[in-house]
């Protein structure tokens, strides 16, 4: 290191890949975030489009004393299919050609997803990570973020000094993990040496039921975050209960505990072992609670008071397409009254209502291209509003960053007088400024229909508290009944989808303790 600071590469993969979703395009990365040089540098200072860490980690870096960035490349885009082949190449291509260029340098920091995967590689993050590891050597510091959603494998943990994942979901703290990853790469950059232990459960919890704010989940997060000491005060310096994501149907799947230990293998193996044994003890909790689409709409014609209702097989956040009808069909053949659907992602009928303009009835056909889950549907709708679907969010998971929908509008239905929000990019609807700029009072709505799994409850929790949000069960790429879901690749048995699974300790368990 010199007078100006360490000299830290810089880089992420933003991919949560469902294997069921059509492959994700390049298109898909640059109409939602491809950032290759110093440009990543100048938007982590602002705010922009950039994942959340990278404007948390340059944010720690520059209060913990000079430092120089070294950005190589940022690429991501809405959770769907595996990147295709070509989008993998170019960048693994361009992080290899520009830290080449770059070197030496004295760490990385990689911001990644840690559920992507590609046409071409199952584990896209242990190919990431053996690459810069086989590049800067075996003494440079690499720590990597991670989704609490992400499919971690031994060779990925193997590869890294440390890795970080996030500790709630809603994901509100993804600034204050890329922080906390600053603070340890400037312990290993003083000369503290990691030891690292991972442990995989075959244990595939669906994501509803990994909820932060209480549950089976919370309380292995809680158990975890009770293990962690602050550097000179004990010898873990982090533990991530990492809980998968399933629709990858790839052979890493599954929750994971991921510890990282101050050069103490011992206590970094305790640790994973006494958490591993508590979430597999704890399997039986993770049991999603949802009620019917017949349930839904009844619950909302009988009460008095605002209800918030999730489409969680439809989540965009997910890998859904965000067009399935089975709710929309539901509440406007109902015609229960005061209730606003989002987003209804449909770049045909978001064109068209542009094409006609503000006050204009038609016949809107939403998905005019038929699929498996997403079917057509009818009615005759009036444009209230539109919108070039550019916003910046104020809540939750898009607090402080920029958003597109793509060209967007409010339509109201003819007989029900259900307004929905029909957007021409995946977004789901977590953010309540998706639905205020389209000029809509929330307050004033009665039944909310929202395309999201969770994240949902941190950008609207000011509006329905929990007793007023239900999970609905609908067909959908991103089912919570996963027993639903045609899996190829994914190991089985596993727990919940099959009723005999067993889980064989690691074979240092029993000297671990």
């Amino acid at each position: 290191m010199n007078a100006s600071g360490p000299r830290v590469a810089v880089l992420g993969l933003h991919l949560e890949s469902n294997a069921f979703a059509p492959v994700s395009v390049e298109a898909d990365f640059r109409a939602q975030c491809w950032e290759e040089g110093d440009r990543i540098s100048t938007l982590a200072r602002q705010v922009s489009h950039l994942p959340s860490e990278l404007p948390g980690f340059y944010a720690r870096m520059d209060e913990l004393g000079p430092w120089q960035p070294l950005p190589l490349i940022v690429i991501g885009a809405p959770p769907g299919g595996p990147a295709s082949a070509s989008v993998w190449s170019t960048f693994m291509r361009e992080t290899r050609e520009r830290l080449q260029a770059l070197l030496p340098v004295d760490a990385v920091y990689v911001a990644n997803h840690g559920a992507s995967s590609a046409e071409t590689e199952d584990d896209t993050e242990a190919a990431l990570a053996t690459m810069l590891r086989e590049m800067v050597g075996p003494d440079v510091p690499i720590i990597a973020t991670h989704d609490l959603h992400a499919n971690v494998s031994a060779a990925t943990v193997d590869a890294l000094d440390a890795l970080i994942a996030y500790r709630t979901n809603p994901h509100v703290d993804q600034r204050e993990r890329a922080a906390e990853a600053a603070d340890l790469l400037h312990e290993m950059l003083a000369g503290m040496k990691t030891a690292t232990a991972h442990i995989r459960l075959p244990l595939t919890p669906p994501s509803v039921t990994l909820g932060t704010r209480e549950g089976p989940y919370a309380d292995l997060i809680k158990q975890a975050e009770a293990c962690m000491t602050p550097a000179g005060q004990g010898p873990i310096a982090n533990v991530s209960v990492v809980g998968g994501f399933v629709f990858a149907d790839i052979p890493k799947c599954g929750l994971t505990i991921n510890v990282t230990a101050r050069g103490d293998l011992a206590a970094a193996r305790r640790t994973a072992l006494a958490l591993a044994r508590a979430a597999w003890n704890d399997r039986h909790r993770y049991e999603p609670d949802m009620i019917a689409v017949d349930r839904a709409v009844a619950m909302a014609q009988a009460s008095s008071v605002p209800l918030l209702f999730a489409d969680v097989a439809d989540n965009p956040g997910g890998g859904g397409r965000g067009n399935t009808s089975w709710l929309l069909a539901a509440f406007h053949q109902a015609r229960v009254p005061g209730t606003v659907l989002g987003v209804f992602v449909d770049p045909d009928l978001a064109a068209q209502a542009h094409a006609l303009g503000e006050g204009q009835v038609f016949d809107a056909v939403f998905n005019r291209q038929e699929s498996e889950f997403s079917k057509r549907f009818e009615a005759r709708a009036k444009v209230l509003r539109l919108t070039d679907g550019e916003g910046e969010g104020r809540r939750g998971v898009m607090r402080g960053r920029k958003f597109s929908l793509g060209p967007s509008a409010l339509l109201q239905l003819e007989d029900s007088g259900l307004r929905v929000i029909v957007g021409s990019l995946r977004r789901q609807l977590a953010e309540p400024r998706i639905v205020e700029m389209h000029g809509i009072d929330i307050a004033t709505v009665k039944n909310l229909i929202v395309k999201s799994r969770g994240h949902y409850r941190a950008g609207f929790d000011e509006f329905f508290s929990p007793d007023r949000i239900h999970d609905v069960d609908s067909p959908g790429l991103t089912t919570p009944n996963l027993k639903r879901v045609n899996f190829r690749r994914l190991p089985r048995p596993v727990w919940p989808i099959d009723a005999d699974v067993t889980w064989r300790e690691p074979d240092w368990g029993a000297e671990a303790g």
